[in-house]
């Protein structure tokens, strides 16, 4: 009974998952390649639920907020904690591909290399955006265009639009934030149900990944790899470990409190597809519904700590196995650009290496064609990269609802010690603290 009781946790299921995930695509790499449509169709199924949680969510917090200097607050104390995590992501990939140096020992000569292993990527990363065509692209076409097109940023602009209109409208206002509040219940519950169906969306995406990759990919990079893998946890553990303390809470309990959320993650190769969660779980932990609603969906994409150290660390490490040494003014240069190009990245499978193409685009040193090099562990690595930005994104959450009095500290506490067992009772209703 006792075994019985193990195996219906979620996230033991998906540990069995990706163990079975792994064995298909390293015995049987046909059949794991065949296995993607498993982990593509559990994706889009939490996905087509994401924007209206968003809409939902951050809707009704602002109508609630009756303060919007109180949100402009919060919006520029967002924005200055991703930019300060963000910059010690970028500076730590650098440090430690300087220290550990991975790619010292290859001597590839970049002419042997193939330029249309990576042209697809390189063609992506060139269609670059300008600042005002980055600001239009924020605007939808129409209202509902964003929902059906998935763009995170269009949702919550349109959602903070909404929200402050509703504000306007008093009383009227405050009865269509409680509907939206009612509604996102429902889409909550969709994603009860559609996250039972994570350990084969991660039996799917992670054969596929060892099927069509192959394990070789690993040893061959293995150090490139492991160094990322190790510089990552060391971010999270250290840097964002104390980020924590600071702010009252331990980074163990909290990584513990979403071990099903990581560990989907870890199957699927993709944040994105525990958004929706991320946004419960943080509400169970005591932060305001407004908090939550602004930080998790714009830190997907100004956020990314796990891709920035990725950019970093990469760079360094192309450059060491084409033996191109940078001096410290292309590698600060190198900094700048990466601190603008990866605020163009997604939590997406793949927009790292994307992003990655683009920053190498401005350092004309590297060649383009080494992006060769990495095409084999590019999906490897960004597990890790998913990983670490979901952690960045959870711990910006609780961090900016301290500063702004939107955290309940109590709650926060009981939460962490009991664990995320409680988490199918409805999530407590928390409203924003007024100064």
């Amino acid at each position: 009974m006792a075994i019985l009781r193990f195996f219906r946790l979620l996230y033991v299921q998906v540990l069995v998952g990706i163990a079975l995930g792994v064995a298909v695509g390293a015995l049987w790499p046909d059949v794991g390649v065949a296995l993607k449509p498993l982990g593509d169709s559990f994706i889009k199924l939490i996905k087509m639920a994401v924007a209206p949680v968003i809409f939902c969510t951050i809707v009704s917090g602002i109508a609630r907020m009756g303060d919007m200097k109180a949100f402009g607050r919060l919006g520029a104390k967002t924005l200055i904690y991703f930019e300060v995590v963000s910059t010690f992501a970028l500076v730590l990939g650098l440090v430690v591909g300087n220290l550990v140096k991975p790619g010292a020992g290859f001597n590839i000569d970049p002419a042997t290399l193939d330029p249309s292993v990576a042209a697809g990527y390189v063609e992506k990363a060139a269609h670059g955006q300008g600042l005002p065509d980055y600001v239009l692209s924020l605007i939808p076409d129409a209202f509902f265009a964003a929902f059906a097109s998935g763009n995170l940023l269009q949702v919550l602009v349109i959602a903070v639009l909404t929200g402050f209109a509703c504000s306007r409208l008093g009383a009227f206002g405050d009865k269509v934030a409680g509907v939206l509040e009612d509604v996102s219940k429902v889409f909550f519950s969709l994603i009860q149900v559609v996250v039972r169906l994570a350990p084969i969306g991660a039996f799917g995406a992670m054969g596929f990944t060892i099927g069509k990759y192959g394990l070789a990919a690993l040893v061959k990079l293995g150090a490139l790899v492991a160094t990322f893998y190790g510089t990552s946890l060391l971010f999270v553990l250290v840097i964002l470990g104390l980020v924590a303390l600071a702010s009252g809470f331990s980074i163990l309990k909290f990584l513990a409190y979403i071990r099903e959320e990581l560990l989907i993650v870890l199957g699927t190769s993709s944040s994105e597809s525990v958004l929706p969660q991320m946004i419960d779980k943080m509400q169970r932990l005591g932060a305001g519904k407004t908090t939550v609603g602004l930080v998790i969906p714009t830190g997907y994409s100004f956020n990314l700590d796990g891709t920035n150290i990725y950019m970093t660390l990469a760079t360094l490490f192309l450059a060491q196995a084409t033996n191109i040494d940078l001096s410290l003014t292309q590698e600060l240069s190198l900094l700048g650009v990466a601190m603008l190009t990866s605020k163009g990245a997604s939590g997406v499978t793949g927009a790292g290496f994307i992003t990655l193409a683009a920053t190498l685009a401005v350092v004309p040193d590297i060649p383009i064609a080494a992006l060769a090099l990495l095409v084999g562990v590019d999906r490897f690595m960004s597990e890790c990269r998913a990983l670490t930005n979901l952690v960045g994104n959870g711990i910006a959450t609780l961090v900016i609802a301290r500063w702004e009095g939107d955290l309940d500290r109590e709650t926060l506490t009981r939460e962490l010690a009991r664990g995320p067992g409680a988490a199918h009772a409805p999530p407590p209703v928390v409203t924003a603290a007024a100064d």
